[in-house]
């Protein structure tokens, strides 16, 4: 299996916060130094285990770590990230592993030692992370653009320009690095989470990577043919609807969709109206169309 926090637990991805648990169990009670006496492989595993339940056991942390991936999570998360917010205190003495200072400490940067979880001496602590929820336009989530997002810190009120990715959607959640809380310690300060609300457009709406529109044809165009204006968001392209198009038909613009990758298409869904009001001359040629059997 591959080498990633699942594994680490030897549970699958669909395991239960009470199979989490358990497993986790097994294997400190298996790691502890305290049953292992000079022995680093084991503590080094102990460190390891408790690393992968400390992260599959927070809802939210789980649910990044499922998204990005071991690596892409590894990649956008520290330790002070993964460790900011447990309180492995409280880990241990649930799982009856508490009460030696010295192992705490040497694990989790407390303590008498003061050592990281990896060696050496304990770094600050990072500072308490922010998070706020930011309404972009439908326009800059499908093409990707920038954002001034001002917010309010200990340090005063802030402002920093946020670069939104081609293709964010409502839900997803952006990170700006060192943007949170400050150190109590003089450690980094903390991560500035975005929550993105997408706004509606009038004119277009999405499905994935694809958007579409509403396009006007007469009743006449449908039957004979007739090139109209498609709205897109660079500007209008002069497309044909051929003749004998049924009303709700839709005209696919390759690329002119969300401009991620890969790119989205765009849809022209073609509409036509039944005139309340006609002119005398336009009920005369309705009839002849009508005695024509059309």
């Amino acid at each position: 299996m591959a080498n990633d926090y699942y594994s680490t637990l030897d549970i699958d991805k669909s395991a239960t916060a009470e199979e989490i648990k358990k497993a986790y169990r097994k294997l400190a009670i298996k790691y502890h130094p305290d049953k292992n006496p000079g022995n680093k492989k084991a503590e080094e595993q102990f460190k390891v285990v408790t690393e992968a339940y400390t992260v599959l056991s927070d809802p939210e942390k789980k649910l990044q770590y499922d998204s990005y991936g071991d690596t892409g999570f590894h990649q956008r998360f520290s330790q002070e990230d993964i460790f900011r917010g447990s309180n492995v205190n409280d880990i241990f003495r649930e799982f009856g592993l508490g009460g030696n200072e010295d192992i705490l400490g040497q694990l989790f940067g407390g303590g008498r030692r003061g050592q990281s979880p990896f060696g050496g001496p304990a770094r600050p602590r990072g500072g308490a992370d922010y998070n706020m929820k930011v309404r972009i336009p439908f326009r800059i989530a499908v093409n990707g653009g920038e954002r001034r997002i001002s917010f309010r810190t200990e340090r005063g009120n802030e402002e920093v320009n946020v670069r939104i990715p081609a293709g964010t959607e409502t839900g997803q959640r952006l990170r700006i690095p060192d943007k949170g809380g400050l150190s109590p310690d003089g450690g980094p300060a903390g991560n500035l989470f975005l929550d993105i609300q997408v706004d509606s457009d009038p004119n277009f709406w999405r499905e994935g990577d694809d958007l579409f529109t509403a396009i006007k044809a007469p009743y006449s165009g449908l039957c004979l043919g007739i090139t109209v204006d498609v709205p897109t968001f660079t500007d209008h392209k002069r497309v044909k609807v051929k003749a004998g198009t049924r009303n709700g038909s839709k005209i696919r613009l390759k690329g002119f969709g969300v401009q991620g990758k890969p790119k989205g298409d765009l849809y022209a869904i073609v509409e036509t109206t039944i005139p309340t009001e006609l002119t005398d001359a336009q009920h005369q040629l309705l009839e002849q169309l009508r005695d024509e059997g059309l």
